[in-house]
C-alpha cells in the first residue's frame, strides 16, 4: 500500500481537485483507492456528492473515538471508498487539545483496519495544524500541489520545515515525493519562469539531502480547465463529469505517472 497526504497551507492552487482527481483516476486504472477527507470544509467529500449529514460517520467521529474507518467508509466509485468529513471537526483542534497521542489517531486507525488498499489518499485542510500532522504522522508520502504563481514560493519553506519536524519527531519514514503544477498555462512565460524556480529550489534540496531529498517534479501538468471548477458543483469527479476533456487527461496522466514513481524509500537505497 502507498499512501499520500495531499497538502498545501495555501488555499486555491487545486489540493482537493487533485486529491478527488487522483484518486478517481486511481480507481479508474484499478487501483483500489481510499480518499480521507481530513478538510473541515469537507469540499473532497462534496466534490463526489456526499454532504455532511449523508454518513453514519465521519472522520470527525473517527478521530474523537467514536467510530472505526470501516463505520466511516463508504464506497462512491468502484474501486474508490470515502471517509467523508464533516463541519465538527474543525472543533477537532480543541476537543482533541488534551488527548494523549493525539498527533497519531489517524495512523492508529488506519493500523486497525482490516481494509485492503493500494492507495491511500488524505486531503488535508489549508493549514498546518493538528489535523494535517496527523495525515503527515499517517502517511508515507506527500504530494505538493502548486499553482504556477508568483507566490508559489511563498510559505514554501514553512510547509517543508513542518515535513521535515513530524519526520524527525513522529515519522521517519515520511517524505515529500511529488510536486505537481496545476492550473497550468503553458503559453505564458510566469508558468515557465516559476516552473523553473521551483524545479531549481528542489535541485538544491536534492543536493542538501533531507526529507525533500527524493521530491519527484512529475511532468504532467494540469491544465488551468473550466470543466474541473464545474465538476464539484454537480457532485462528480471529472471522469463521471466531462471523462474527454483535458482535465480529465490530465489526471490519467498524473495518476499512471504516479503509479510508475518509486517510493522514497527505493530511490534512497539505490543510492546508496
Amino acid at each position: 500500500m502507498r499512501s499520500f497526504a495531499i497538502m498545501n497551507q495555501k488555499g486555491g492552487v487545486g489540493k482537493t481537485t487533485t486529491a478527488v482527481n487522483l484518486s478517481a483516476a486511481l480507481a479508474d486504472a484499478g487501483e483500489r483507492t481510499l480518499l480521507i477527507d481530513l478538510d473541515p470544509q469537507a469540499h473532497a467529500s462534496l466534490h463526489l456528492g456526499i454532504a455532511p449529514h449523508d454518513t453514519a460517520a465521519s472522520v470527525y467521529d473517527v478521530l474523537t473515538g467514536e467510530a472505526s474507518l470501516a463505520d466511516a467508509r463508504i464506497r462512491v466509485a468502484e474501486n474508490l471508498h470515502l471517509v467523508s468529513s464533516h463541519i465538527d471537526l474543525a472543533a477537532a483542534e480543541v476537543e482533541l487539545a488534551g488527548v494523549v497521542g493525539r498527533e497519531l489517531i489517524l495512523r492508529d486507525k488506519l493500523r486497525e483496519d482490516e481494509a485492503e488498499f493500494d492507495y491511500v489518499i488524505v486531503d488535508c485542510p489549508p493549514s498546518l495544524g493538528i489535523l494535517t500532522i496527523n495525515a503527515l504522522t499517517a502517511v508515507e508520502e506527500v504530494l505538493l500541489p502548486l499553482q504556477p504563481h508568483f507566490l508559489a514560493l511563498h510559505g514554501l519553506s514553512k510547509l517543508l520545515e513542518t515535513i521535515s519536524l513530524v519526520a524527525r519527531r513522529l515519522n521517519d519514514g515520511l517524505r515529500l515525493s511529488g510536486v505537481v503544477f496545476c492550473m497550468y498555462e503553458s503559453a505564458t512565460r510566469l508558468a515557465s519562469e516559476v516552473s523553473g524556480d521551483v524545479e531549481a529550489f528542489f535541485a538544491r534540496a536534492r543536493d542538501e539531502g533531507g526529507t525533500w531529498a527524493t521530491a519527484h517534479m512529475f511532468q504532467t501538468r494540469i491544465r488551468r480547465n473550466i470543466r474541473l471548477a464545474e465538476a464539484p458543483s454537480f457532485g462528480q469527479s471529472i471522469f463521471v463529469y466531462a471523462p474527454s476533456c483535458n482535465g480529465a487527461e490530465d489526471y490519467r496522466s498524473l495518476a499512471k505517472e504516479l503509479m510508475r514513481m518509486p517510493k522514497p524509500a527505493q530511490l534512497v537505497a539505490a543510492t546508496h
